[in-house]
């Protein structure tokens, strides 16, 4: 049985991530077998809470208050409506919700005593939930477990050298912390990262190298695809291609066995095909929805058919916190 490591080398990943791709897809679909149920793919609905106005300079993002995009500003939004949105999502088949909000870090104040009460409020529909706040407080992050949060979305969006190349407004360092303390309130992590924003296959690899270092490994990992958006910096790059995207689907899961790997932003710009490639590659979690924060992503409708076609069917919520503890390299992992 394939082991789940945290000590794998970047000469390692990177000699995974230049196999030959058609033996890498069976590679890592063989190892999706191993360790997850290949027809499941877990289906989560993500809600910008509050949109825009941000102090931070990531240069992907529309929601930096430095850009000129067409992003508009609003305003925390009330419980009532996100648990609107709540039920829209699970009627829709989404078996998790994210809440965004822009914001640098997060403030001990009335707005997070408001996204706590969201947090119970969704907590009550049977729905994994999830936040993405910016950065956490280990008090912070112990008061959204309190609450009944599942899991808390922080990506490192890049390699650490490349990481100063996309946001200066704040450090690697502070990414890490901010997932140690998620850790240490006994939430579930998520954190993954952005391919197509000009880095190297070196710094794609660094990134899963850290990720894969942490015990325990992340329970879901985001890959994205940079989606541009006219006024941020990046506005100008190249569209990812698709074989870079099934590439880095299947590494990821070749590395993070057991990982709920999510093939996220830039599913627009995918074909069914491509798609139907990533998903026989290791992915296994999308997010569904007509909007993906304040960019545009596929339907609930044209998910469910897409997933008819394939053979695919929503994952059940809470699955997450029975995962294999990581055992040491050689060592079997016993389920």
């Amino acid at each position: 049985m394939t082991d789940i490591r945290s000590n794998w080398t970047v000469d390692e990943v990177l000699a995974v991530y230049n196999t030959p791709l058609v033996e890498l897809m069976f590679n890592a679909a063989t190892i999706h077998r191993k360790f997850n149920n290949p027809r499941e793919v877990q289906v989560s609905s993500l809600v910008s809470i509050k949109t825009g106005g941000c102090s931070e300079d990531c240069s992907y993002c529309p929601q930096a208050a430095r850009y000129h995009t067409d992003i508009e500003v609003h305003k925390l939004m009330t419980v009532d409506q996100v648990m609107e949105a709540a039920h829209k999502a699970k009627s829709g088949g989404a078996s998790r919700l994210c809440m965004g909000a822009a914001w640098r870090e997060v403030r001990d104040n009335r707005d997070f005593d408001r996204v706590l009460d969201m947090v119970k409020a969704v907590n009550g529909l049977d729905m994994e939930v999830c936040c993405t706040l910016g950065m956490l407080t280990e008090s912070q992050a112990k008061k959204l477990a309190d609450a009944g949060l599942y899991a808390y979305n922080h990506n490192l969006d890049t390699s650490e050298e490349n990481y100063s190349n996309i946001i200066s407004t704040r450090n690697y360092d502070d990414r890490l912390n901010t997932i140690k303390n998620v850790r240490k309130a006994g939430v579930t992590v998520c954190s993954g990262g952005i391919i197509g924003m000009g880095e190297s296959v070196v710094d794609r690899v660094k990134m899963l190298v850290t990720l894969s270092s942490m015990t325990p490994q992340p329970e879901s990992v985001p890959i994205n695809a940079l989606v541009p958006v006219e006024g941020t910096p990046l506005e100008n790059q190249p569209l990812v291609p698709i074989w870079d995207m099934v590439r880095m689907i299947a590494t990821t899961r070749v590395v993070m066995p057991k990982t709920v790997v999510r093939l996220s932003a830039g599913r627009t710009q995918m074909n069914d095909e491509g798609q139907a490639l990533c998903f026989m590659a290791g992915a296994n979690s999308i997010f569904a929805g007509d909007k993906l924060l304040t960019t545009a992503n596929p339907d609930f409708n044209s998910d469910m058919e897409l997933f008819k076609t394939l053979g695919l069917q929503p994952r059940e919520p809470f699955q997450d916190k029975t995962r294999t503890t990581v055992k040491q390299p050689n060592q079997a992992v016993l389920d």
